[in-house]
């Protein structure tokens, strides 16, 4: 039990923690990848933490049926929609999004799960938010009406009990930089929904554990990043009784950044391809272009700034997304610049 919650284990803990020998050479760093893109189910990926935690908490209060929101394409849909399936219940999504153009990356995996994609195409009338809440107030009536119990789950799992998925990461990855003899690791952690962040740095806060946690975003966050990294870390003390600690982490201390949001949320970008090229051709390890891409191109700016200094020692979070190659708008940028590579004979 962690904070007076528990949860349902189906992860196989701890994921590895793995040395990037050839990247290391290249940038002159100790940089290691946490393999949380491993996680079985549905293609694996950091928010399986996250339902261990809100599945119990969908049990205790007899759900039937998970569901949540997001893009089309969402990963974290993808994965409440695994969970629920692997232990019985229905699942389903609803997004403020346009209809792709075809059925692929994970709108292809949740049909496959046989679970419901609910899309509301955007009005220009009202916000994402207002047709969000509506259209989800319409589908879980909708549900309900047929006999069903809705879990509601917030985009990426990033609620106060979602949050305990990376409390028990910092631990996990405490032990594990203890064990291979590594001080002074610096943990970097892609911000989007804030759910991954804001339960590292609870777990590293309150455990006290020796890592440096660093926050590059991949989106506009309203009111600015350091502003709702700290409204959403102060939120979940407040939820767990631990509003000593809102002192211990003032704003001005949060070491996050907007510098490489590089203008919005899963546009596709050439400098992020060119990470994940990189990161793919040092070491057989496929990054996505919403999520880690944008994260480790951001890491590789850092390095080549100064900002990651020489030397030191570097733990990248892998959070999964693989899935999001195949979106349409991301696949077609990526068969231009890598046909080169196809040869018929």
């Amino acid at each position: 039990m962690l904070l007076g919650h528990e949860k349902i284990n189906f992860l196989h803990l701890p994921t590895p923690l793995e040395r990037l020998d050839n990247i290391s050479d290249d940038l002159d760093i100790n940089l290691y990848i946490k393999r949380d893109d491993l996680t079985p189910l549905a293609a694996g990926g950091n928010k399986l933490r996250k339902l261990e935690y809100l599945l119990k908490d969908a049990r205790d209060k007899g759900a039937t049926l998970l569901l949540t929101v997001g893009g089309a394409q969402t990963n974290h849909g993808r994965l409440t929609l695994a969970v629920a399936r692997k232990y019985g219940l229905k699942g389903a999504i609803v997004a403020v999004d346009e209809y792709p153009g075809e059925l692929s990356a994970n709108l292809l995996l949740d049909g496959m799960m046989g679970c419901d994609v609910w899309l509301k195409k955007p009005d220009g009338v009202h916000s994402e938010g207002q047709l969000m809440k509506q259209t989800v107030a319409e589908v879980t009536a909708r549900y309900e009406a047929e006999g069903e119990k809705v879990y509601y789950i917030p985009m990426g799992g990033s609620n106060e009990i979602g949050s305990l998925g990376y409390y028990d990461c910092a631990v996990e990855l405490a032990a594990q930089t203890s064990e291979l003899g590594l001080k002074n690791c610096r943990v970097v952690t892609t911000v989007g929904s804030m759910g991954t962040y804001t339960g590292l740095l609870l777990g590293i806060t309150n455990e006290k554990l020796p890592l440096h946690l660093t926050g590059i975003s991949i989106m506009p966050h309203k009111g600015g990043l350091r502003t709702a990294a700290k409204e959403q870390f102060d939120k979940v003390c407040d939820y767990f009784g631990l509003e000593a600690l809102k002192a211990d982490v003032p704003a001005d201390a949060l070491d996050v950044t907007e510098e490489y949001e590089r203008g919005a949320y899963n546009n596709p970008c050439k400098e992020v391809r060119e990470a994940m090229y990189y990161m793919a051709e040092k070491e057989a390890i496929i990054l996505d272009p919403c999520y880690t891409g944008k994260c480790f191109a951001g890491l590789l700016e850092m390095v080549k700034k100064g900002e990651i200094a020489r030397g030191e020692n570097v733990i990248f979070m892998h959070t999964g997304g693989m899935p999001g190659i195949n979106t349409p708008f991301h696949r077609i940028e990526i068969e231009r610049e890598r046909d080169k590579f196809i040869h018929i004979v």
